[in-house]
């Protein structure tokens, strides 16, 4: 029997991307639409003294200036998505909490009218000097309260012995800077009162998270607030959660009497969708003579905002991956006057980083080759939840990896690789990820022609998820996946959990999968119920369907197409179907290998090759699979070498708040990555096999390039982004 899942279906939403039919937030076609622009405060604190709109307002085609002096109270001053009641809602007063924040709306006719109004406006503001640097700030940390998102202190043995007994001790401090996101799609949203009833087209990663936000924070009933949300120009975190020039936008739109769309421009997007927050990170690795791990100490300092205490650099892998007796993990935070500090793909990419450079250097110290320095510490299970049930792959990624990149012609000794002029280095790294799936459902329904629509309230971020769920229903139904159309992005639709987290394929995918199957049971019952159905009579579960025809199984040649069996009934069959995998979050694994290239006269990095390999459980797509995991790969690259969001420490503004100054890699920057997949299933994980994928490369390319620099040179720059200066300071 022919199933589609695990098959490389080309990508059923592509031609319509390719082609522009693709709408997102900022492209419907509403009438009588007014354009939105933000005035934002050029003061990162201190308090509004005074605004003057009058010449904004005098300005052509100005519809409204909208402040916190003539803008309706919120019913709630704490979005939902915040998990503690600290969070400043903008435009509800006069203070300034980081630079970029939301003081004004200007409405207007048209785009340009608005935008020419919103440098109309003056603001005067009795400033106060922020606070704004992490490591010149450390002595104020302080361990967050217990709960705090991404914040973990947790203890296994006794470190401190564990580390008295160490033959070896390797002791470090790594830094990473602050990193932005820079999503193709800026945000946006579009908001249409009918009456009481709001639409929103909008630029999110969850459309139910926005239902919910939007509902709360303007009083109204859940069901008179709709999110749509057919596609979305990338989000990597910062379109996950709820943002104020959402509500915003919508409580303007309800003042001004008409739709109105407001796009953040690329500087605000720097401001006002969050950020990964700068991290100080110390570690201390003991271990036996023969590698054996004795003990690990973990320590992140990470800045947060004053608005919203979060700590999001969560430590996942020092607790999970190595089989270490003796373990201590603390987190601290440092309140700065910067904007909120979110998720960003992935979040616990700079803790692990740390570790597996950390671990690299303990491998120079044993003189042990790194591979083997993880094996002898590889676990069969998770030492933090040895009980649970995990099928782990994590030894065949080694393997895999070290063999397509030919790993064991290393030369062990720094500096000992070249190539013409340039210095030639070799790094590896492990990868581990935390995926974390949710509650989902989804309809399935079939219509007397054989065309099956499925519907489910998620939305596809760029990750193929109309593709994998056509491939889950065809293979659910039996029928061809050219007979299936996904129909996404719509909160009229049964609900799914936010696109995050690496969850969306395997959530929603069993929940298509159990719509899928209560659908072609309803239709098989129809069949042998019906008199004049070849299959009448015959036991349901004796019934095949593929490829849009139902059998018996033992004997093919007695049975009929969907259509035919529908066709009699006269009218369309649908289920509905859920699914909670909420108890089944845990680990993706990997492991990736790096060879660089290193101007002794310049200091220039250049990744020339990068093999990644993949422990996620069943591989649904390889396709979207593969390129899921080429762009975790090249996020990798760029947190190692180009990413750094600079910020002018007297003002608290972002001066790299563009794609000129911030450097993203392009075309150049990226060499041929080579991925594979260890592709075996993980059946505690779901009915699919699979698990989160599609952030897990992202957590260790990283960590090898940084080795691989260190290998090419014998300098170890421990400080990301390694740019050419700090190479170079190696050599002074």
């Amino acid at each position: 029997m022919r199933q589609y899942v695990g098959e490389p279906l080309h990508r059923v939403d592509g031609w319509a991307k390719v082609t522009g039919q693709a709408r997102y937030a900022a492209d419907q076609p509403i009438p009588d639409l007014a354009y939105g622009v933000l005035v934002t405060s050029t003061i990162a604190r201190g308090r509004i003294r005074r605004i003057d709109s009058a010449a904004a307002l005098a300005a052509p085609g100005v519809l409204g200036v909208y402040t916190h002096e003539n803008l309706p109270r919120f019913a709630q001053q704490s979005p939902s998505w915040v998990p503690h009641a600290q969070t400043l809602v903008p435009m509800q007063g006069t203070e300034i909490r980081h630079g970029g924040q939301q003081v004004a709306v200007v409405v207007a006719e048209s785009f340009e009218q608005a935008t020419r109004a919103a440098g109309l406006v003056r603001v005067d503001y009795d400033a106060e000097q922020p606070t704004i640097g992490l490591v010149e700030n450390l002595s104020r940390a302080y361990t967050p309260a217990e709960g705090t998102p991404g914040a973990l202190q947790m203890r296994r043995g006794d470190p401190a012995a564990g580390l008295a007994d160490a033959a070896v001790r390797v002791e470090v401090e790594y830094r990473t800077s602050i990193n932005h996101h820079n999503p193709i799609e800026p945000s946006a949203t579009l908001a249409v009162w009918n009456g009481d009833d709001l639409t929103l087209y909008e630029s999110t990663q969850s459309i139910g998270f926005t239902q919910d936000a939007v509902a709360r924070m303007l009083g109204m009933p859940l069901e008179r607030v709709r999110v749509v949300t057919p596609f979305l120009g990338g989000g990597f975190g910062c379109k996950g959660f709820v943002w104020p020039h959402t509500y915003l936008t919508a409580a303007v739109a309800k003042q001004v009497g008409r739709p109105v769309k407001l796009v953040l421009s690329r500087a605000q997007q720097y401001t006002s969708c969050g950020h990964r927050p700068a991290s100080v990170q110390r570690l201390q690795v003991g271990a036996a003579r023969d590698g054996r791990l004795t003990a690990i100490t973990h320590h992140v300092t990470s800045h947060t905002s004053r608005s919203d205490i979060i700590q999001f650099n969560p430590i996942s892998a020092t607790q999970s991956v190595y089989a270490v007796p003796h373990l201590e993990i603390a987190s601290q935070v440092v309140e700065v006057d910067l904007g909120t500090t979110i998720a960003t793909r992935p979040p616990s990419g700079p803790t692990n980083e740390a570790l597996e450079m950390a671990l690299d250097e303990l491998s120079q110290a044993l003189d042990m080759d790194p591979v083997a320095l993880r094996l002898r510490n590889y676990s069969d299970v998770d030492p933090s939840a040895p009980d649970r049930p995990q099928s782990r792959f994590l030894r065949e990624c080694y393997a895999l990896g070290a063999e397509r990149f030919g790993w064991p012609r290393r030369r062990p000794a720094p500096g000992s690789m070249r190539r013409g002029e340039l210095l030639v280095g070799w790094g590896m790294a492990g990868a581990q990820h935390n995926w974390h799936p949710g509650v989902a459902q989804a309809t399935v329904r079939i219509s007397t022609d054989g065309r099956v629509r499925v519907t489910c309230g998620t939305q596809d971020i760029g990750t193929g998820t109309y593709t994998i769920m056509v491939q889950v229903a065809a293979d659910g139904l039996g029928v061809r996946p050219g007979d299936v159309r996904a129909v996404l992005g719509d909160t009229r639709f049964p609900p799914a959990p936010s696109s995050s987290g690496s969850a969306t394929a395997t959530t929603v995918g069993m929940a298509v999968r159990a719509a899928a199957r209560a659908t072609r049971d309803k239709v098989v019952g129809l069949a042998v119920a019906d008199p004049r159905s070849p299959l009448h009579g015959a036991a349901p579960d004796e019934v095949v369907t593929v490829d849009g025809r139902l059998f018996l199984r033992e004997n093919p040649g007695r049975g009929e197409s969907y259509r035919q069996v529908l066709s009699r009934h006269g009218a369309s069959v649908e289920a509905s179907g859920g699914a909670d995998l909420s108890d089944n979050a845990g680990p993706s694994y990997g492991a990736a290998f790096a060879e660089v290239q290193v101007s002794g006269v310049t200091g220039e990095v250049r990744v020339t090759r990068l093999v990644c390999a993949v422990d996620a459980g069943r591989v649904l797509n390889p396709a979207t699979a593969r390129s899921q995991a080429l762009g975790g790969a090249v996020w990798a690259i760029g947190a190692a070498l180009t990413e750094h969001t600079l910020v002018d420490r007297r003002h608290g503004r972002i001066v790299t708040a563009n794609l000129a100054g911030y450097l993203v890699p392009v075309e150049a920057d990226v060499p041929d990555i080579d991925v594979v997949f260890v592709d075996k299933p993980a059946p505690e994980a779901n009915e699919l096999g699979a698990r989160g994928l599609g952030e897990v490369t992202a957590t260790g390319a990283s960590a090898a390039i940084a080795n691989a620099v260190y290998h090419a040179t014998g300098h170890r720059v421990r400080e990301f982004p390694i740019t050419p200066d700090k190479v170079l300071a190696g050599w002074r």
